[in-house]
């Protein structure tokens, strides 16, 4: 019964810790921009696999935002907005560096890439550096999470599970309470009668 009761507290616990890493990370990524923060350090999710090996596609990255990209230098893996869509970040490594009037720009490249970046990126497009921290394959999980699915997988379908194991706990106190409290007055009429 011990065990039983050890299995049921320790699934209860999982629950609701996942329940508030979800809540934790929604809260965070729609107040944030789709960009979760802990700790100073933006989480994303690796979408492509040229910068293999080292970064697997559908990791989780931390970046640390920079307020100086002018001083990042070769060596170093940044993430910066694509050129076409300022939406999109890319995050590759700085193979050189060149000065060009008042601008530092950065010729960059994916580790798994055969070739350096088609344009060299203006250090103005530079908004973090990758701070190597990564979690191989828990993005796909957050790229579900994010979906009607996973929210309702992952968020309802365990709060609901959470809820009515709760329900069901109190309604077996009651019946304990109430099955005492029975015993306890037939107890009384017996020892009446006698």
């Amino acid at each position: 019964m011990k065990v039983k009761k050890w299995i049921n507290n320790i699934i209860s616990a999982v629950i609701v810790a996942m329940l508030l890493l979800v809540i934790f990370f929604v809260f965070s990524s729609k107040i944030n921009s789709d960009k979760p923060k802990i700790f100073g350090y933006e989480l994303m999710i690796v979408l492509s696999g040229s910068m293999e090996p080292n970064i697997k596609t559908g990791s989780i990255i931390a970046v640390k935002p920079i307020s100086t990209p002018d001083k990042c230098e070769v060596g170093d893996v940044v993430t910066y907005q694509s050129l076409d869509d300022p939406n999109t970040l890319i995050t590759h490594r700085i193979i050189s560096i060149e000065n060009s009037g008042n601008s530092i720009q950065y010729i960059t490249k994916g580790d798994n890439n055969n070739s350096e970046d088609p344009k060299p990126i203006p250090s103005s497009k530079v908004v973090g550096t990758y701070a190597n921290f990564t979690v191989p394959g828990l993005g796909y999980m957050f790229n579900f999470i994010k979906s009607k699915n996973g929210l309702i997988c992952v968020l309802i379908i365990p709060g609901a599970l959470l809820i009515i194991s709760q329900l069901i706990s109190m309604w077996r106190t009651i019946m304990k309470m109430e099955e005492k409290a029975d015993k306890e007055s037939v107890q009384n009429e017996s020892s009446k009668n006698v």
